[in-house]
């Protein structure tokens, strides 16, 4: 099943949300989830699955040296990088914690903001009340989540493709359908939802796709779980691998206050 146009090694989280960052896709998406954050000098921003520490030199930039950033994370490895990232930042903080009770006060936080974390959590609707929680009368949480329902991958064996997204949206993601559900669950936590924005990458790169998705180790897990045989999935990837090659995937940044 294997070809050259697949990634053959699965990447270490920290090196696959680095280079997710750096994409034409991350670049666009987070600056305009900062722009929606509307950080103030002096603002205390709190950044929910901080991860490897990716977004906290741009939050304390936006805070200037009289605010405050605190990054949180439930992995000591992610945590590790981001105190690695940000030493010298007198104004950033990291912290173990859970998205589910979060290891802060009541009305700590002026924003916060959430990045591909709430389609991983056991309770999204839970994890919405504790930021509520921690956010000061006034405050803003920016969430952006992808609808994973969504994605299409062009192949002239439409089932093949179905087949694909149904896999990936009732296996391999725990929340699939987040990006959809997110301003009804934050509107349900208590919070008002001003704006939702749709963003749609289109990827026609298949190794620019690949390293986003993992073609390959994604159907070879298909092919475990009954989703494809062995022989449609090498179907599946030699079309693909050969191309003209076309997927699409819906995110939602979701603004509440």
């Amino acid at each position: 099943m294997s070809s050259s146009a697949f990634e053959a090694t699965t990447p270490d989280r920290v090196s696959y949300l680095d280079r997710l960052a750096v994409t034409d896709l991350g670049r666009s998406y987070k600056r305009r989830m900062l722009d929606e954050l509307d950080v103030r000098a002096g603002q205390t921003v709190l950044d929910i699955g901080c991860g490897p520490g990716t977004d906290l030199a741009s939050l304390a930039e936006a805070v200037t040296p009289d605010g405050a950033v605190i990054g949180v994370d439930r992995d000591q490895k992610m945590i590790d990088a981001a105190r690695d990232r940000t030493a010298g930042r007198t104004t950033v903080n990291i912290c173990l914690g859970d998205a589910h009770d979060l290891p802060l006060a009541d009305g700590t936080a002026d924003r916060a903001r959430t990045d591909r974390v709430l389609q991983h959590v056991a309770d999204p609707v839970r994890a919405l009340d504790d930021m509520r929680r921690v956010l000061r009368p006034g405050g803003r949480l920016v969430m952006g989540e992808p609808d994973w329902n969504t994605l299409a991958i062009d192949h002239p064996d439409d089932d093949l493709s179905l087949a694909y997204t149904r896999h990936v949206a009732e296996k391999v993601i725990k929340n699939a359908g987040i990006g959809r559900r997110l301003a009804r669950l934050a509107t349900d936590a208590g919070f008002s939802v001003p704006t939702v924005i749709p963003v749609t990458p289109v990827f026609r790169d298949v190794q620019a796709a690949d390293k986003v998705l993992g073609l390959e180790r994604t159907t070879q897990r298909a092919v475990a779980a009954g989703y494809f045989t062995a022989e449609q999935a090498r179907h599946w990837l030699d079309h693909l691998a050969r191309g003209p090659f076309l997927a699409a995937v819906t995110f939602y940044i979701v603004v509440a206050e």
